[in-house]
C-alpha cells in the first residue's frame, strides 16, 4: 500500500486504499481501489498513469463508477468509516426532463470526491 500511495500522491492526496488481497494467503491479487481528496486529482492520476509501466508491469487506472467497499473488517479508523458511509466516487444525478438548461445557463459545478482503480 504504501509504495502505491508512494506513486499515485504526486497528483493529489490519497485519502484511502483498498488493496485487494486473497483471504486465504494474504497476497495481492494485483489490483486496488484508490480515494483521492478531490475529482481533479482523479483524472490527473487516470490521465497520466493508465497504460504506464511500472516494475515492468503495464498498469491499468480507471474510473469506477460503483464502488462497495469490503465489509469484513471491524477494525476501521474514522476516515474510512465515513468513506464507507458517504462513499467516494462521483455521484451523478439522474436526468429528467426539466433539467434541461438553455444556452446561456451552466450546471453547477461542485467539488466532487474521486476514486481510481488500479
Amino acid at each position: 500500500e504504501g509504495d502505491i500511495i508512494c506513486v499515485f500522491s504526486q497528483y493529489g492526496e490519497v485519502v484511502n486504499i483498498n488493496l485487494v488481497r486473497d483471504k486465504k494467503t494474504g497476497k495481492s491479487k494485483g489490483f486496488c481501489f484508490l480515494c483521492y481528496e478531490d475529482q481533479r486529482s482523479t483524472i490527473l492520476a487516470v490521465d497520466n498513469f493508465n497504460g504506464i509501466k511500472i516494475k515492468g508491469r503495464t498498469i491499468r487506472v480507471d474510473h469506477v463508477a460503483n464502488y462497495r467497499p469490503p465489509k469484513d473488517s471491524d477494525d476501521l479508523d474514522e476516515v474510512t468509516k465515513t468513506l464507507r458511509e458517504k462513499g467516494c466516487g462521483v455521484k451523478t444525478p439522474p436526468h429528467t426532463s426539466s433539467d434541461s438548461l438553455s444556452e446561456d445557463d451552466s450546471p453547477p459545478v461542485k467539488k466532487q470526491k474521486g476514486s481510481v482503480c488500479s
